[in-house]
């Protein structure tokens, strides 16, 4: 068994088990052929399992007769070639292990924000709410970001007619303080490392850490504890829960403005991950787009991109779907990222 290099790759020996494994939640489907329908599994936390093979196979293999040929899985992390470390997760995916364990044929591993940008072009009306005055283009250079346990990025190009992911960590590059109120509640948020990152602040625990900063500059006892007393706390009117996630929208759509400049996004940006879909009222009340559009000398470039949520239930499996049924119409890179017997 061997890491296969860069090549094309025109078919996945099927039946194929997908997996989108994050910082919290790990989801499962399998598809039996190309045309098939997708059967999807349970949604299992992370923390219940100790190791990605028994949550394979408590999940999914106790629960199917059918025995996956092939495996391609999203994660949460950057893909290393022997032994992936998920960033929010104790999860190792050791590839060979996989293929020994469930006498596999293929394994493919893709960044999550990866897999989520592949399944962009395939997205209906339906899988998403339009933050602004219109949904995004079918064509045009797209980027995905989204805060969940972590904050994840990434693009999605479109070039000698294949539709290309970019993969990166672009949740990590530098947030900074702008407004007068930045300035007044910068210094009492608690920072990880020496710097504040986008991550830092967007994010789940970043919400409560941007709430407890909020609440300090105000001199007022933070009550909530976590993220979701946050939200709920901001949905019933407490002040100080109100800025925050208020604020929260603001970096979002800093940060998301400035990865639509370094991809030139015409295609649009898509939050997806688990926090947007549940804030949508405040990310459409108007502080996130001015935050995304504000950015001189390019306000009208920004303007004339169009951002939306995603609310497909299962945005990243889709996208490792649409590859394994049509895998000539994305143009990935192999090498380092694909197993075979």
């Amino acid at each position: 068994m061997s890491a296969r290099p860069h090549m094309d790759l025109e078919a996945l020996p099927f039946p194929v088990l997908f997996a989108d494994i994050g910082g919290t939640n790990a989801r499962f489907a399998i598809l039996t052929d190309a045309h098939a329908a997708l059967r999807h599994f349970d949604t299992v936390e992370t923390k219940n399992h100790v190791t990605l093979e028994d949550a394979v196979e408590a999940a999914v293999l106790r629960r199917t007769a059918l025995r996956p040929r092939t495996m391609v899985f999203a994660v949460a992390g950057p893909i290393r070639e022997e032994r992936t470390q998920l960033t929010n997760c104790p999860w190792v995916v050791v590839p060979r292990a996989l293929m020994e364990t469930f006498d596999l044929d293929h394994v493919l591993l893709f960044n999550d924000f990866e897999a989520l940008a592949l399944s962009l072009p395939g997205l209906a009306a339906e899988d998403l709410e339009a933050v602004g005055d219109r949904l995004p283009p079918e064509d045009g250079t797209k980027v995905v970001i989204g805060p969940g346990t972590g904050l994840g990025a990434a693009g999605l190009v479109h070039a000698a007619h294949m539709w290309v992911p970019v993969p990166g960590e672009g949740g990590h590059i530098d947030l900074a303080p702008i407004t007068a109120r930045d300035l007044a509640v910068w210094p009492h948020v608690e920072r990880p490392g020496e710097r504040i990152s986008g991550e830092t602040l967007i994010c789940g625990s970043g919400l409560l850490r941007l709430y407890r900063a909020v609440a300090a500059a105000d001199g007022v006892a933070p009550a909530c504890t976590t993220p979701a007393e946050v939200t709920a706390a901001a949905e019933a009117g407490d002040p100080v829960a109100v800025e925050t996630v208020a604020l929260f929208a603001i970096h979002l759509g800093r940060i998301a403005g400035n990865l639509a400049l370094t991809f030139l996004a015409r295609g649009g940006v898509y939050l997806a991950g688990g926090i947007a879909p549940r804030i949508a009222a405040v990310l459409k009340s108007g502080g996130f787009r001015a935050a995304f559009e504000d950015k001189n000398p390019h306000e009208d470039l920004l303007r004339s991109m169009a951002t939306a949520i995603v609310v497909h239930e299962r945005p990243a499996l889709a996208g490792l779907v649409a590859f394994a049924r049509t895998p000539t119409r994305f143009g990935v890179h192999l090498e380092g990222r694909h197993w075979v017997r």
